[in-house]
């Protein structure tokens, strides 16, 4: 399977100003297949290092801050030469041995060409917690997702319908055929998720059973790593957390609908911890006054999203038997799982580089609450984003945030046909407002940025 992240590496190998890189994501998202991948493409000689895994002889190789000693030993250790040229150095598990990170900056200084790159399903708790001077300005960053619906699209050979979804511009017209095929797609998507493992069990078999077991087995995982997370808060209050985001999905979320009895600062807690692991990821409420869309937002008012949709429907409990069930499929929270899936493209869509930040808007109106899904930032401007999982909805918290915001381009998610329209309405507060809206299926969501640069 291909993943657009290779070709970010290799942009990154190539460059002459290269430091070393750290690649960041949950456990299972394909961090260790990439470098494997990466190196295998270059026909590079891959000198893998498992922080975890390795002897004593081997990760007391690593305490010298001398990058050309560390070269040196390592060489005589796999018993043959390192060359700058030729070579990638992989740091696996990284978080076993943090002061490593540390260390990083001599091979940028030092030992610029040979290319360097870390990661470790368990670093942003080294990051979030180090005791030791990190090398601002000295590293890169390379955050990996989930696969996208694009990469499924690939990696299901669909070549012709990528085609489609890559090449189609707002002013050109679009066939049934593709919208009833992608649609068909899209859900299986939603369904089986972007794990590189359940997709491809899911190609393999076509069997969503099989997949839902996969991802129940992926749950267990993640719940047994509970206890490398934090000694001081108890396992079973951790999983009470995660299993609680499922349930409240397009949803401001509420400390007191996860248990009955337990404290708030523990809940929060068990929560920060789910995050830094990448499993779950917050939505903040932002008033969208300008850019930067974080820098006023309501504190207390968030909503959550998990890692994966197809993980989410496993937690739910969704099992079904046959790929013919999916057609007639209605989900007890499907405008839920429909934001989970839009906030992964919209996370997926993020600078390579950057925290996973999300936004949405909510005002508390006397009398009424008007939300809108999600806000982005497309250069200079405010997008809002709303989602609705079928054909229709009514817009009336879009009208007035429009409004109250003036601005003039939104965009919509749904299962209905690309279209862009001007709207020219007024709000329930009798306020005219005039805007244009983009209105994207599902499946093309992923090319939103590309779309808003044409517009």
């Amino acid at each position: 399977m291909n993943r657009t992240s290779l070709e970010t590496l290799k942009h990154w190998i190539q460059k002459e100003d290269r430091k070393p890189l750290v690649l960041r994501g949950a456990r299972q998202v394909g961090k260790t297949w990439l470098i494997r991948e990466l190196a295998r493409q270059l026909d590079l000689r891959l000198v893998e290092v498992n922080f975890e895994r390795a002897g004593s002889e081997v990760t007391g190789i690593f305490r010298s801050k001398d990058p050309r000693t560390v070269v040196r030993s390592l060489e005589l250790t796999v018993g043959h030469a390192l060359e700058p040229q030729s070579t990638l150095l992989f740091l696996d598990e990284i978080h076993a041995m943090p002061e490593v990170l540390a260390n990083l900056r001599w091979f940028a200084e030092e030992l610029p060409a040979l290319p360097v790159i870390a990661a470790g399903s368990l670093l942003d708790f080294v990051l979030a917690d180090h005791a030791f001077s990190m090398p601002v300005g000295r590293i890169a960053y390379l955050h990996l997702e989930p696969m996208t619906f694009e990469e499924f699209l690939q990696a299901a050979g669909e070549e012709e319908l990528l085609k489609e979804v890559l090449q189609w511009m707002p002013n050109l017209e679009w066939p049934d055929t593709a919208h009833i095929r992608l649609s068909e797609l899209y859900r299986d998507f939603m369904i089986v998720g972007g794990m590189p493992g359940v997709v491809q069990l899911w190609i393999a078999s076509r069997s969503i059973l099989e997949c839902a077991q996969l991802q129940q087995s992926l749950l267990g995982t993640y719940r047994d790593d509970f206890s490398k997370y934090s000694r001081r808060l108890p396992v079973e209050r951790i999983g009470r957390v995660m299993e609680s985001i499922p349930r409240m999905l397009g949803r401001p979320f509420k400390y007191s609908r996860v248990a009955d009895g337990e404290r708030t600062t523990a809940i929060r807690e068990s929560l920060e911890l789910l995050c830094r692991a990448r499993l779950a990821t917050r939505v903040q409420a932002s008033t969208g006054m300008g850019i930067p869309l974080g820098g006023d937002i309501r504190e207390r008012v968030f909503k959550i999203i998990f890692l994966d949709s197809g993980l989410v429907c496993a937690a739910l409990g969704l099992t079904l038997q046959r790929v013919s069930d999916l057609a007639g499929l209605t989900l007890v929270n499907e405008g839920g799982l429909a934001e989970q899936s839009v906030g992964q493209v919209l996370r997926a869509a993020l600078p390579h580089f950057s925290e996973r930040s999300l936004f949405f808007w909510s005002s508390d109106r006397k009398g009424a609450v008007s939300e809108v899904d999600y806000l982005v930032q497309h250069g200079s401007q405010i997008v809002p984003v709303e989602v609705k999982a079928g054909t229709t909805g009514t817009l009336k918290s879009l009208h007035h945030f429009m409004a109250i915001r003036n601005l003039k381009l939104a965009a919509r998610v749904n299962a209905d046909r690309p279209s862009i329209t001007e709207v020219d309405v007024k709000t329930t507060e009798a306020v005219s407002v005039k805007y244009r809206l983009l209105s994207l299926p599902f499946y093309l969501a992923g090319q939103l940025h590309r779309f808003l640069d044409r517009i």
